[in-house]
């Protein structure tokens, strides 16, 4: 329906619609000290700005908000409609503690209480 509409209308159209998911998404993707905003986001991938970003590949940190929340390692960026459209082969949930490289039982006491 948008090939009858003249092409000024499908380009304002198409730039409201990036500038409406630019303003609802928190997720942001920093590279060094370079942000871009994520537009989309799944499981195997997401969607940037593709006027505002440049090509990326390699290791890329994932922010909502202020929060750290994955490392991402992308392999592949594509141009498709003017969005950069980045897969990734990895994700890492970031914690704030190490990972224990040993089992913990649930039942374990929490101290030991000295000898009086």
């Amino acid at each position: 329906m948008l090939e009858f509409l003249p092409q000024d209308i499908r380009d304002g159209l198409d730039a409201a619609r990036k500038r409406e998911a630019k303003r609802k998404s928190r997720l942001r993707v920093q590279v060094g000290e370079a942000v871009f905003p994520v537009l989309r986001f799944w499981h195997d991938g997401f969607v940037l700005d593709g006027d505002l970003t440049p090509h990326l590949r390699g290791l890329v940190d994932v922010y909502d908000g202020a929060n750290h929340v994955f490392q991402c390692l992308i392999v592949a960026s594509t141009l498709e409609n003017g969005d950069l459209v980045c897969e990734f082969k990895r994700s890492t949930a970031v914690t704030d503690k190490a990972p224990l490289d040993f089992w913990r039982d649930e039942n374990a006491p929490v101290a030991y209480l000295p000898r009086a």
